[in-house]
């Protein structure tokens, strides 16, 4: 199964959010915007790419929108009253109280003011919200049978949410806009790993590590006082709502500080009836403001005035916040033109602009003059200010995200190409994410994992449980007589399937009972055979002598040899006492319990010390059993094997055709494991197990699977398993 995304517009460019998502056998359209860097065809989205003959009902099964924003919700009213949507639409509380105000303030502006040709009237505003079904945070809604989602918060602006959606067996995260750092009146977004398929995350700061937002205030505040002490004006071109809010609480708190008279005045109407809302949507607000609540509102400022036109060329300094953001028109346009020419007056920019904008003109070196329209140019003597004061996260902030919901596959959108392409790559190489960006229209599949349910004995849960909270030293008693494991519980089992097509995990333990076979051991073993010629003997005091002068390795496999055999010169006429006769070394080794690195436990002597070499040998062995099991991940230790024992038995000397022998084996034995361990133990023990005369080295291994071969299959698809 496929997923298939295709970016209608925020394609290698800010601005126009739409994209639509085909999964599970559902499409959905996450937000619907508008571009306002173009005033022709290009200010929506391509709704055509959708269906070609209009049917748009039948062809998206919901639409979701990230929050009011004119760039994620400016095209709503044209689909679904002008191109004839009529699915559901969904949004959170805030969003749907919040969009509508903005939509009619930009028909306003560009209609009533400008005289633009209306796309849509107030009416189709009206009418489009009553299509609009309002979501809650965390709150789980179903769509269909097959489609649901849940809403999570993404501060930015008031009521902005991303959005998990699960269409069958796919999964997408759809963030829209979000700001990873809380600000004076919102929370940072916050969201579970979910894992997803694929994660649409927005990239406008792809390559951006702002500032601290203490450094940008203290920045911010200084201009303002420094202009308006020398008499300037101060225009601040925003968003009524979201950016607003937050520099008048800002100002508001400063002027009270410094007991400063200076007029602070916000474009009326809109301002107004948005810091309503805000008002009375103080649970999606920051903590700061909620426990502020009960003495006084934030959102009730003491310095903020309503502005009049009028006062547009009054005498003394003053603050303005002016819609639109982008200069675009309104009155934020409207008093640039009369307090752009006055060097002492200042104009800040506090966000992101988009090409083509008279805020994007401006910001664009030290114009002198700048041209609105064809017909319109407004000369530039005042100072201008770019300060970054966004509610977008940064590179950093989408870096963290990514982790944390830690999707299979990335798609960036709603950002600059060549920034975007910057991002890209460092998802790819420091995450391992298979990141796209694709441009509008261009289409991105991605795959999409299969789930099925699976049934889980009893014993497995019990067990499996068991293991992870005595690994993670918990205390939590009832946990391992639970019925269910917990999220996030690594669970190891054998997959069995029966004739009813049923698919069961069980415990290795319970494989033998459950298909009526009997448990194997696995085994294996290094014979040494020590043999001691009679003309060895004699020479054994010359051997000695040149000892000194052999090769290194060559000597201590001769030591080793002699030490092995006790007394190589004395023949086994007399007999062994069992004083003389040297002692078997055996470890058992705890697979769940390996000691740690550096602990008191792992450099402990387990070694009865009857010979040096032996010694040598047998920690040799240990240390590198207890290495090998250390790098074994979840994976790779498909079956865990409870204990492992490692024996060295020496037998006694004894006379064949003339020659004293000692029989010596290395040994290796373990329960409930498959064929690979075994040959990769194998592999270590041949390393130390290459001193003696003649080795001959076995593997035995008893086949637990008979004749049922489909078992061997399923040692094969084991490994992690999350319930």
């Amino acid at each position: 199964m496929t997923i298939k995304c295709v970016p209608l517009g925020a394609g290698q460019d800010v601005g126009k959010s739409c994209v639509i998502v085909s999964m599970g056998g559902k499409k959905i359209m996450f937000d619907c915007g508008m571009h306002m860097g173009y005033q022709d065809e290009r200010r929506f989205p391509d709704f055509s790419q959708i269906s070609k003959t209009g049917d748009f009902t039948h062809e998206i099964d919901c639409v979701i929108v990230t929050h009011f924003h004119l760039d994620h919700v400016g095209a709503l009213p044209y689909f679904t009253e002008v191109c004839g949507y009529e699915g559901p639409v969904y949004m959170t509380y805030p969003t749907k109280a919040l969009a509508p105000i903005m939509l009619e303030d930009y028909r306003k502006i560009m209609v009533d003011r400008r005289g633009e040709e209306e796309q849509f009237s107030t009416l189709h505003i009206q009418q489009c919200m009553k299509k609009v079904i309002a979501v809650d945070l965390r709150q789980t809604i179903r769509v269909s049978k097959d489609l649901a989602f849940r809403a999570y918060y993404a501060g930015h602006v008031l009521g902005a949410a991303m959005f998990y959606v699960k269409a069958g067996n796919s999964t997408v995260v759809y963030t829209g806009d979000y700001n990873m750092t809380p600000d004076r009146h919102l929370g940072a977004a916050q969201i579970d790993r979910l894992k997803p398929d694929l994660l649409i995350t927005e990239s406008t700061y792809a390559t951006t590590i702002r500032e601290s937002r203490l450094a940008k205030e203290a920045e911010f505040l200084n201009v303002v006082h420094t202009c308006v002490s020398k008499g300037g004006k101060v225009l601040i071109p925003i968003s009524a709502l979201g950016r607003a809010q937050e520099l008048c609480i800002l100002l508001d708190e400063y002027w009270e500080r410094m007991n400063l008279k200076v007029p602070i005045y916000f474009s009326a109407g809109l301002t107004m009836q948005s810091n309503a809302y805000y008002k009375l949507l103080i649970s999606w607000t920051n903590q700061r403001i909620k426990d502020t609540y009960v003495t006084r509102n934030a959102f009730d400022f003491k310095h903020v005035f309503p502005f009049d036109r009028t006062q547009l060329d009054g005498n003394g300094p003053c603050i303005l916040f002016a819609t639109p953001g982008m200069l675009t028109g309104g009155l934020s346009l409207e008093v640039l033109k009369h307090w752009a020419p006055v060097e002492q007056n200042l104009l800040i920019i506090p966000g992101f602009c988009l090409a083509g904008t008279v805020a994007q003109k401006l910001c664009s070196g030290k114009p002198t003059r700048v041209e609105v329209d064809k017909r319109t140019t407004i000369d530039v003597r005042c100072q201008i200010h770019l300060l970054a004061f966004s509610a977008h996260t940064d590179a950093k902030g989408i870096m963290d995200l990514v982790r944390q919901v830690e999707p299979r596959n990335v798609i960036l959108v709603h950002g600059e190409k060549l920034k975007m392409d910057v991002l890209k790559a460092r998802i790819n190489n420091e995450l391992g994410m298979p990141c796209h960006n694709p441009a509008n229209h261009d289409v991105v599949e991605v795959p999409s994992h299969c789930l099925f349910n699976v049934e889980a004995s009893k014993e497995l849960v019990s067990l499996s449980m068991s293991s992870y909270y005595s690994s993670t030293h918990s205390a939590m008693e009832d946990s391992v007589t639970s019925d269910r494991c917990k999220p996030g519980i690594p669970v190891e089992g054998i997959v069995l399937t029966t004739n009813s097509s049923k698919i069961k995990l069980v415990h290795p333990f319970e494989v033998p009972s459950v298909l009526g076979e009997p448990k194997h051991d696995i085994s294996f073993s290094s014979e040494v055979e020590i043999i001691l010629e009679e003309e060895e003997s004699e020479a054994a005091g010359q051997q000695s002598h040149d000892a000194a002068t052999e090769p290194s390795s060559k000597r201590v496999r001769k030591d080793l040899k002699r030490t092995l055999s006790l007394d190589l010169e004395r023949l086994p006429e007399e007999a062994e006492t069992e004083a003389e006769h040297p002692k078997d070394q055996k470890f058992l080794l705890d697979i769940n319990e390996v000691p740690v690195a550096g602990s008191p436990e792992e450099s402990q002597q387990v070694f009865t010390p009857t010979s040096e070499e032996l010694s040598k040998l047998m920690t040799s062995v240990y240390s590198e059993a207890v290495s090998w099991i250390k790098e074994l991940t979840l994976e790779d230790n498909c079956v865990r094997c409870r204990s492992l024992e490692v024996s060295f038995l020496c037998g006694k000397l004894c006379k064949e055709d003339g020659a004293v022998k000692r029989k010596a084996s290395l040994e290796c034995r373990w329960k409930y494991e498959e064929n690979g361990l075994a040959n990769r133990m194998l592999g270590i023990l041949r390393n130390f197990a290459s001193f003696g005369e003649t080795i001959l080295i076995s593997l035995q291994v008893k086949e637990v699977f008979g004749k049922l071969g489909v078992l061997k299959q399923a040692y094969q698809v084991m490994g992690r398993h999350q319930m």
